[in-house]
């Protein structure tokens, strides 16, 4: 074999294989925002009591993409209802659920159009405990800080909302309920 053809063969080989990575290789695909919403103006004393509303004004970013999911996905955990929801019943089954049971809300990325509906997830706090879940809504990545979303911002591209039931199962103290640094993977 000559120089000059283990180049070209050596050429075509990587290239061969860096597609193939790329093509398969969740470790290369990224989520950026794909846009911004700007805060409006909110009703006298409507965020007073409620440090998650948006800041007039401001911009804040929106995806329709999540990172890829792994068996150990990283997510941040935050509070979430789902008894009688502002937005109305859980998009997965039109229904209420009770702060006891383990539900979740997923990223819109995650969330999957729906796709993962009804679907049970394994969700690892940082002390080791874990608690299987039902997706049962989304947490909407793409829109936010209007009267309909409560003036809050787009929910994060990484958020996992869990119920009551789910921080109870995790052995999280309550004066910690509000963001956990946490890994959830699908059953």
């Amino acid at each position: 074999m000559t120089m000059k053809n283990f180049s070209s063969k050596s050429f075509l080989l990587m290239i061969l294989l860096f597609l193939t990575i790329l093509s398969s290789g969740a470790e290369l695909k990224t989520c950026k925002p794909n846009g911004r919403v700007k805060a409006r103006k909110t009703p006298p004393g409507f965020c007073s009591n409620n440090p998650d509303c948006c800041i007039e004004g401001h911009y804040y970013p929106t995806y329709q993409c999540s990172p890829p999911v792994s068996q150990k996905t990283r997510a941040i955990l935050t509070l979430s209802s789902f008894e009688n929801e502002i937005y109305g019943p859980t998009s997965c089954s039109e229904r209420y659920y009770s702060d006891e049971m383990h539900v979740v809300a997923l990223s819109t990325g995650w969330y999957n159009r729906g796709a993962r509906c009804l679907n049970n997830i394994t969700i690892t706090a940082p002390n080791g405990k874990s608690v299987n879940a039902i997706v049962v809504d989304e947490c909407d990545s793409t829109v936010g800080c209007d009267e309909d979303d409560d003036f809050q911002p787009p929910c994060a591209n990484n958020v996992v909302e869990a119920s009551k039931g789910v921080w109870k199962a995790l052995g999280v103290p309550q004066e910690e309920w509000a963001k956990l640094p946490i890994t959830w993977s699908p059953l």
